[in-house]
């Protein structure tokens, strides 16, 4: 069996490396890039850094800073109408998960034409699209590296999955000082992100040797330095090891794909405006302790890789060493039940139905272990509502 394996071109990782983006573009041949990013990445000025940065190389920079947090394809119109009064050859994406989603979007729209709806999942985009230098702002959506967007459908309100290597970007800059502001509670939420990634990536069924190894790689690092990144955001080294983990692990699940835990938590984006790390968080646990018994050796090694179980472990211990201690993880980064959230519950209850076939209409749930029913997939919602 062969397998194909798609990572960005140049991966570019260090304190600083954000300043070198002009020069990747001159590489690239071209000249007016338009950096797509959001509204409080321009108050706190990185964005101005960034043009700065683009403009000392002789590039001709414009920025466009009206991303929304989950894109919708009503939201990428403004971005397209910016990309045709600059004229932009190019796009610098700038921003956690959504304004890099919606720099992958735009470059593909901007090319091809045409409607988001038309490209979801299952269809493969492979065309041309304008090339993208990813520049991660947070660590954890690995979308700096990956083949995938996320976009909302305005009319049906459907989280769709978009993929392909055309959304693949031709350059990551990981700069893990743009993290060192990051907010306790972002970098909970992002940090179990990663390691939903990299778990969801090594239990999956279209996992492989390399994906594999990428997987591996950040959950030792998310096991050692999450914690000490959620309490002191100062802690330099344990930033960049996050931003390093979140990075990998976003190339382990673009070449191995997500699961029930990805498939479940876009619902929760589209219909509660839960942001997806922390979707992911509320689900994880008890999506694992579901899917661990069809792959108990797996999640065993995901355990010990982790920190929370030893070589003398059996398989099945170890595997429900993981299940607690995601359990526990959840409590001390404190991630919100959904009443926590002020969801009432018969709300909760009503769209259950529609978020159990829109997770399984996603395709993600087909690679989980334990591949679940409608019926299992509303159960999993309503346990993990309080």
């Amino acid at each position: 069996m062969s397998i194909d394996i798609h990572t960005p071109p140049v991966l570019r990782f260090g304190a600083g490396s954000v300043g070198s983006i002009g020069e990747l573009l001159a590489t690239m041949g071209v000249a007016r890039p338009i950096v797509v990013t959001d509204g409080f990445l321009v108050s706190v000025g990185v964005a101005a850094q960034v043009a700065d940065a683009l403009r000392a190389s002789g590039q001709e920079p414009a920025v466009f800073d009206g991303t929304i947090p989950d894109p919708t394809t009503d939201s990428l119109q403004a971005g397209l109408d910016a990309i045709s009064a600059h004229g932009a050859d190019s796009i610098v994406a700038l921003g956690g998960g959504s304004p890099i989603d919606t720099a992958k979007a735009l470059s593909v729209l901007a090319v091809r034409g045409g409607h988001m709806r038309e490209l979801k999942a299952p269809f493969q985009f492979t065309g041309e699209a304008l090339p993208v230098i990813a520049v991660p702002t947070t660590a954890g959506t690995g979308s700096e590296v990956t083949q995938f967007t996320i976009i909302t459908d305005s009319e049906t309100n459907e989280k769709m999955l978009c993929a392909g290597p055309g959304y693949l970007p031709k350059a990551a800059v990981v700069d893990f000082e743009l993290t060192l502001s990051m907010p306790p509670r972002l970098t909970a939420d992002t940090g179990i992100d990663a390691l939903t990634h990299a778990i969801e990536a090594y239990v999956s069924r279209k996992a492989n040797p390399v994906s594999d190894t990428y997987a591996l790689a950040a959950i030792g690092r998310i096991g050692r330095f999450l914690r000490r990144a959620y309490r002191d955001g100062a802690d330099r080294v344990a930033r960049e090891e996050m931003m390093t983990a979140a990075t990998l692990a976003g190339m382990a699940f673009s070449n191995a794909s997500v699961a029930l835990v990805h498939g479940m938590s876009r619902p929760l984006g589209a219909h509660f405006q839960i942001a997806h790390g922390m979707a992911n968080a509320m689900l994880f646990a008890e999506i694992t302790a579901f899917s661990v018994q069809d792959a108990v050796e797996r999640y065993a090694t995901c355990a010990r890789e982790l920190g929370v179980a030893s070589a003398e472990d059996t398989d099945a211990a170890a595997a429900d060493r993981l299940v607690a201690e995601l359990r526990a993880l959840a409590v001390e980064l404190e991630v919100p039940t959904p009443a926590l959230r002020g969801i009432e519950r018969a709300t909760w209850d009503a769209l259950v139905p529609v978020m159990a076939q829109q997770a399984l209409a996603s395709g993600s749930p087909n690679n989980n272990p334990r591949v679940p029913t409608a019926e299992q997939v509303a159960q999993l919602y309503t346990a993990i509502y309080a």
